[in-house]
Parts: structure tokens; C-alpha cells; sequence
């Protein structure tokens, strides 16, 4: 769909474009082999091939920003297969207001081409740092306001990466809510997770650092990968329903997914008895 955008060119948007589309121009190759000027104004054409060239030459080059900077947010779901080697799926998870040092990262999950990486507070949670600039996308649900700015504190950094926050994206399309309420809506099951929620999420890591409980960890780690992974079905799904908005539906992306092996699996006598504890 990518290759199908002119939006990202000065003065095109989105009825100029439909207009281009229609008038036989569907691809940047249309518009480079339109020499003689015929569907397009001859004034605009110059500027629209360099445009076009230098679109091409990011493509090869694996260079997001060139569209991230002059596409809207709204519409950045067209670059996303072009670059979905070099995408993280990122969620994170902290203490909330249940710590008296303040609120801090406990966990983060990410999901990438060749799987799931976790990071715990303690443990390896420094080596995020380094790893996620081997990332040029980051794909989040809140992210704009929540995990990105607290990751830029926590670890003293800028994330410089193209950001694609899933929660604009799926409430443009009429999916509002948090994540949970998002997949709810669009059929996602986390089988036994469902009904675990950010506050459970805290309260784990709370009985872990508390009384050592690794069953919580693992709970609490087996969530957030729940959360990175349905990220990526997310992304699809946003992506297929806006390709379906425009003529080119045979670009939409097929919704199946590798086996995963997930590396932690939720305790659901620690779930049960946290609930337990917290409603008394």
C-alpha cells in the first residue's frame, strides 16, 4: 500500500490522491511512466517525481522516517508490512502507586521477526537499553503517552524510532477502550489471562518482590507477552480494514501467525489468590 501512497507528497491529500487513483495513477510507477504528462498537470509532475524517487530510495535504504515525517499519524498504517522486519511489538509494565520509591518499570515485552524478548527489573531489564535500537518502528497501544515517555525516563534516552500507537489507529476505525476492550471487540481471546488487567499486573510484581513468589513473575511476564503478541494481530487487523477502504484490497496482509513458544506460562492459584486477597 506503501508504493499505492501519494499523501506524503506536498499539496496531495486525500481526495487528490483518490483522484490520481482513479485517473489510472495507482502506483509511483504509474506516476514516473506518466512522462508526457497526460494525468497529471505538468507543473506538479516534476515535484511529484522527486518526491516519488526519493520515496523509492528509502524503501531500499529501510528508512521509515522519510514517511513517519510528512505522513499524519492517521495514516502511518501504510507503511507498516515495508518495514515489519525492523518493527518492535512493545509493551511494558511498572508498579503503578503501589511503591513508595515512586512508579518505575518492572517489565517490558517485545515481540519481533524472530520472536519474544523479555526484560525484568533485577534481572536484565539494562539490556533494553542497547536492544531496542536494533528497531526502526515501534508498534504500541498508548504508547504516545504511556510507554514511550516512561521508558525515555527510566533509561535516560530519546527514542528516535517511527511510532505507530495502535490505540489512534483502531479508535479511527471505531474501536475505543484500552487494549483489552480493543480485543475484545475484534474477537482476540487471552484464554486464561482474560480478565487480567494492568492493576493485577501490579499487584504481581508486588508478591514477587515482596515474598518472592517466581509463580507471580511468571504470571506477570506470561501477561505482558500477551500484550506484545496481540499487538501484532492488532496491527494487522488495523492495517486490512483501512487497505479495504481504498481499491486495492488484494494487498491486505494474511492474518496467521508463526507458533510461538512462549516462554512463561500465568499460575492461576497466584491469580485466584491475589484476587482473593485484594477483595478482602
Amino acid at each position: 500500500m506503501l508504493e499505492n501512497t501519494f499523501l506524503h507528497i506536498p499539496k496531495i491529500g486525500v481526495v487528490s490522491e483518490r483522484s490520481l487513483w482513479e485517473a489510472g495513477i495507482s502506483t509511483w510507477d504509474d506516476l514516473l511512466e506518466d512522462r508526457a504528462g497526460k494525468m497529471v498537470a505538468s507543473k506538479r509532475y516534476d515535484l511529484m517525481v522527486d518526491h516519488v524517487l526519493a520515496s523509492k530510495q528509502s524503501i531500499a535504504d529501510g528508512n521509515p522516517s522519510f514517511f513517519a515525517s510528512s505522513l499524519s499519524h492517521r495514516h502511518l498504517w501504510r507503511i507498516f508490512p515495508h518495514f515489519r522486519d525492523k518493527t518492535a511489538f512493545l509493551d511494558i509494565e511498572t508498579t503503578g502507586f503501589m511503591n513508595e520509591y515512586g512508579t518505575y518499570i518492572t517489565t517490558i515485552a517485545v515481540l519481533d521477526k524472530s520472536g519474544i524478548r523479555c526484560y525484568v527489573r533485577g534481572d536484565n531489564l539494562a539490556e533494553f537499553k542497547r536492544d531496542i535500537f536494533d528497531y526502526d518502528v515501534l508498534v504500541t497501544y498508548n504508547g504516545k503517552t504511556f510507554d514511550i515517555p516512561f521508558i525515555e525516563q527510566e533509561f535516560g534516552i530519546r527514542l528516535p524510532h517511527v511510532q505507530i500507537d495502535l490505540r489512534y489507529l483502531l479508535k479511527n476505525l471505531g474501536y475505543s477502550g484500552g487494549l483489552k476492550a480493543c480485543e475484545r471487540q475484534l474477537g482476540i481471546s487471552r484464554g486464561e489471562l482474560n480478565g487480567v488487567d494492568g492493576y493485577m499486573a501490579v499487584l504481581l510484581w508486588h508478591d514477587f518482590e515482596k515474598n518472592g513468589n517466581r509463580k507471580a513473575l511468571e504470571t506477570l511476564l506470561a501477561y505482558n507477552i500477551e500484550d506484545a503478541v496481540n499487538l501484532e494481530k492488532l496491527a494487522v487487523i488495523t492495517y486490512n480494514e483501512n487497505v479495504k477502504e481504498t481499491p486495492f484490497t488484494h494487498l491486505e496482509i494474511d492474518e496467521t501467525y508463526p507458533v510461538l513458544s512462549f516462554p512463561f506460562q500465568p499460575d492461576m492459584k497466584t491469580i485466584e489468590r491475589i484476587r482473593f486477597q485484594y477483595r478482602e
